[in-house]
């Protein structure tokens, strides 16, 4: 049975908002896809609006709800998905302090300046949040502190967000994605090599061991298609009463690790990541 009504999917333009982006259209809804810059594949798809949208420019998120308020009217909003993400990784050591408020302007102050924005337009469609978090949100990994901060901290304001909001009892949903094939890793390690060709080499050098080894433990990573997480995502818009939080099947062993001890927890993390003895025969260095 299809739907109706209007969807905001911030970071659409590729990848699980591409995927959700196409779910949702052919449910019968809406969908209003913020992209940055090139609409990509979701050109002239029907029942998708392509709005130019840069998440960390208040400006921007202004005049694409502007846009949308003039579309649909009194109909408001049925969902706003803050997918829009990027992955800052690497040794702390040698993050750039732009690679790292980056990290935040895009995953954390992002969904909070696009949600402010479209909270009129979601109460008047009785609408949702859902906003895409990580599994490192919960459990930090080596090398992905600031992924993982980023991601906490939206966790944070998300479950804050929904105490907030009761009284217009607009829900808001958390989806924790697991590793998912797209272009996002890519463009990670680009960003890294570029960070790590721009410091001392004499740092990276240190970090050498660890990193081959967290590279060779997530090159056996099984990534699912981004239509997995897009069904999840499409579950958290649609269901009548939407969960909390949705985690996929291939992040829940994370779930498992919040329970153990500490020192446990963190012996697992860096046994699965190589890291047990990668290095530290250079740890003085």
């Amino acid at each position: 049975m299809g739907q109706t009504g209007n969807v905001v999917i911030t970071g659409a333009a590729a990848g699980i908002g591409a995927a959700t982006a196409r779910m949702l259209a052919a449910e019968g809804f809406t969908v209003f896809a913020g992209v940055h810059r090139h609409p990509g594949e979701l050109e002239g798809l029907r029942g998708v609006r392509v709005v130019p949208l840069d998440v960390t420019d208040p400006a921007s998120v202004g005049a694409a709800v502007e846009a949308i308020t003039d579309e649909v009217g009194t109909r408001g909003l049925q969902a706003v998905v803050n997918n829009a993400g990027v992955i800052v990784h690497g040794p702390q050591e040698l993050l750039p302090d732009a690679e790292l408020r980056r990290q935040f302007e895009i995953n954390t102050f992002g969904p909070v300046t696009v949600t402010r924005h479209c909270l009129p337009l979601l109460r008047a469609g009785r609408g949702r949040v859902v906003n895409i978090s990580a599994p490192t949100a919960r459990i930090p990994l080596p090398f992905m502190g600031p992924i993982g901060a980023s991601k906490a901290a939206l966790a944070s304001l998300s479950d804050a967000l929904r105490l907030e909001l009761t009284p217009w009892r607009i829900p808001v949903a958390v989806v924790e994605p697991g590793g998912t094939a797209t272009e996002i890793f890519d463009k990670a390690g680009a960003a890294f090599a570029e960070a790590a060709a721009a410091g001392d080499p004499r740092v990276l050098a240190r970090y050498s061991a660890q990193l081959e080894a967290v590279a060779a433990a997530s090159s056996r990573q099984k990534l699912v298609p981004a239509e997995t997480v897009a069904r999840l995502i499409t579950t958290a818009v649609t269901a009548r009463r939407p969960r909390r939080r949705y985690v996929a099947r291939n992040a829940r062993a994370f779930g498992v690790l919040t329970h153990l001890p500490a020192g446990l927890r963190e012996r697992a993390v860096l046994a699965a990541m190589g890291l047990r003895h990668a290095g530290s025969e250079s740890a003085a260095g």
